[in-house]
């Protein structure tokens, strides 16, 4: 017991302590002027790592977003010139002709039947003349090469994104730059209501606020935030996805 009551005294004196100091210095600082407050508070984003890092990773992203975009083009102009590579056919014991784009698929509809030798070789032939085609088409118009550079642009965007999520801010732009860079990376459309983007965006919302009010003029990253960002999917391409009236 008394070793008890001895625990609970140096406990208490131990708070009374730290309250004691937390109201000295808050009793410091209006002497200190607003400049030297809004100076302790803010920070100076001149000597932030994580500021750094946001820029390195905004540039990589809409580095990856442009290639992206790129990559979709190339797609779209070689699937209208010789279409996705697939073979048309016919079963007939079913009489009914079904369409096949790798080989699986002819794996999975004759096996290892002998009875359909015939028709499973035609129908390799027809995918593989139809994937030449294809890659020819490829090569001349370089929809595989822009979306391997959009690949490689998207893995060095992430290693930068892993860099500033674990890179310690030490001021408000820093904060604010980590904010800005998870709503871009995570969230779904701008206003998306499922938790926790709209608790994020509120969160970046108060960092600006509070960072420029403290510093004004001072670069806040998410404080131009008017229109929807580039969003992706979840195999590193973007899109773009908007929000209709009714909420669907």
């Amino acid at each position: 017991m008394d070793d008890s009551d001895d625990t609970t005294t140096l406990s208490s004196v131990t708070r009374r302590r730290l309250l004691t100091g937390t109201i000295a210095t808050m009793a410091v600082w209006p002497l200190q002027g607003g400049a030297a407050i809004a100076g302790t508070l803010a920070g100076n984003p001149s000597f932030d790592p994580a500021l750094s890092l946001w820029r390195e990773w905004k540039t990589t992203y809409l580095h990856t977003a442009a290639l992206c975009r790129k990559q979709q083009r190339l797609e779209t102009k070689l699937v209208g010139r010789v279409g996705f590579p697939q073979a048309q056919v016919h079963l007939p014991d079913e009489d009914v002709t079904v369409t096949v784009s790798w080989l699986g698929d002819i794996e999975e509809l004759f096996g290892d039947d002998p009875a359909l030798a015939d028709i499973r070789s035609k129908a390799e032939a027809d995918l593989a003349a139809h994937q030449a085609r294809w890659d020819e088409a490829d090569a001349q118009i370089g929809y595989s090469a822009a979306k391997r550079e959009e690949q490689e642009a998207s893995d060095r965007e992430q290693n930068t994104f892993d860099a500033l999520t674990h890179t310690p801010a030490t001021s408000l732009s820093g904060v604010a730059g980590k904010l800005d860079a998870i709503l871009r990376e995570g969230e779904s459309w701008e206003d998306c209501s499922d938790f926790p983007w709209p608790q994020v965006r509120s969160a970046l919302v108060d960092v600006v606020r509070i960072g420029q009010a403290l510093q004004p003029g001072t670069f806040m990253p998410g404080g131009d935030r008017k229109g929807p960002y580039q969003r992706r999917h979840r195999d590193g391409c973007c899109f773009r996805v908007w929000k209709a009236p009714d909420g669907s």
